[in-house]
């Protein structure tokens, strides 16, 4: 009798709720393309009911600056997807900064996989010695630390990773600035798992989700090179919290680890990544605080991978939305933000709604 009690209490409360609020959304799935070829499910914007008579704008307007590849997902279909000024599907762009994440992504798979942890200095897989900070100091630099842009070097002497580069301004974990020494990560990332950086991140990332291509030594950078597709790709991963089609690629924790505020001082950065929606923020080569969002006209949750000269993955949660932007700079060089986004998010927003 209690039994049959307790199932009709539940029933009971089921169609209660249901009653009570009949507005839940149905969260559609997320869709993944095949990672042995590259057909792609679309999307029509007919079918979401978008503003479509504000396309030809929003294409215009991406051509007009220097827009090389353009693509936005929906629940991971391929809604637009347009190239400008020469550059086609197979052409191949360099990502930037954006490529920051795909670091991020990989640091977080080697802790998984028990080759790191995110508190180990540096110095235990880099060796005494790797800046020219005194001892001390550089034993306060952790992997968490170089994730977070807050090593405590000096970012004012360019992008030379070398020792005597890397010079002591403060304590690790007492300021932020965007500093190339993040690139010291990927070497962490060889060191522990006795392999090369391009080999690791080949079989435990690019290759599990069927992106295309490759890391390519510029100067004093490791900087990536694909399709746009590939960006939207990553952009899906990131957008599903590292699980790709049921695989979990990267630990979801550490995921949302990474798309959440890492340190105190700058709001607005997670592990590598953009978040917009904070109270604050700091851009690179300045230490001023600004206040506000980093894109006031873009969704408050969402999270970016923001590259020099206007290398863009938006991931908007909210929406399932991925944005992809490659091209050439919109209005002159720039290391990150740039007036760009919000002008973008403008139009897109127009689109939109």
């Amino acid at each position: 009798m209690k039994r049959l009690l307790a199932i009709g209490l539940l029933i009971s409360s089921l169609f209660s709720c249901t009653s009570q609020d009949e507005s839940l959304e149905i969260i559609d799935p997320i869709y993944f393309p095949s990672i042995t070829d590259d057909d792609w499910e679309t999307e029509s914007i007919d079918n979401l009911n978008w503003n479509k008579a504000k396309l030809e704008p929003l294409l215009t307007f991406l051509e007009d600056n220097n827009t090389k590849g353009f693509i936005i997902l929906k629940n991971g279909k391929m809604v637009i997807e347009k190239y400008f000024n020469g550059h086609s599907n197979t052409s191949i762009w360099y990502w930037a900064s954006a490529g920051k994440t795909l670091t991020a992504a990989m640091t977080g798979i080697a802790e998984d996989d028990g080759y790191l942890n995110l508190n180990d200095k540096a110095s235990l897989h880099l060796g005494s010695g790797w800046t020219s900070a005194p001892l001390a100091k550089e034993n306060l630099i952790t992997v968490s630390h170089l994730l977070s842009m807050t090593s405590g070097l000096d970012d004012n002497l360019g992008d030379d990773v070398s020792p005597e580069n890397l010079k002591y301004v403060s304590d690790a974990g007492t300021r932020w600035a965007y500093h190339n020494v993040y690139v010291k990560l990927q070497d962490i990332l060889a060191s522990a798992s006795k392999q090369t950086y391009v080999s690791y991140f080949n079989t435990k990332l690019r290759d599990r989700i069927g992106m295309t291509g490759t890391w390519i030594k510029l100067g004093n950078n490791s900087v990536y090179w694909s399709n746009t597709r590939s960006m939207a790709r990553f952009g899906l991963l990131s957008l599903n919290n590292g699980n790709w089609d049921g695989s979990q690629i990267v630990n979801k924790n550490y995921f949302q680890k990474a798309v959440s505020t890492s340190q105190p001082i700058n709001q607005s950065y997670g592990y590598l990544w953009w978040l917009n929606g904070k109270s604050s923020y700091h851009l690179p080569q300045t230490q001023i605080e600004f206040q506000g969002s980093l894109i006031e006209s873009a969704p408050d949750d969402m999270y970016c991978a923001l590259g020099k000269n206007d290398q863009k993955i938006y991931v908007v949660p909210s929406r399932n939305l991925v944005i992809v932007r490659m091209g050439e700079s919109a209005e002159g060089e720039n290391f990150a933000l740039s007036n760009f986004d919000e002008l973008l998010w403008q139009k897109i927003n127009t689109l939109l709604n």
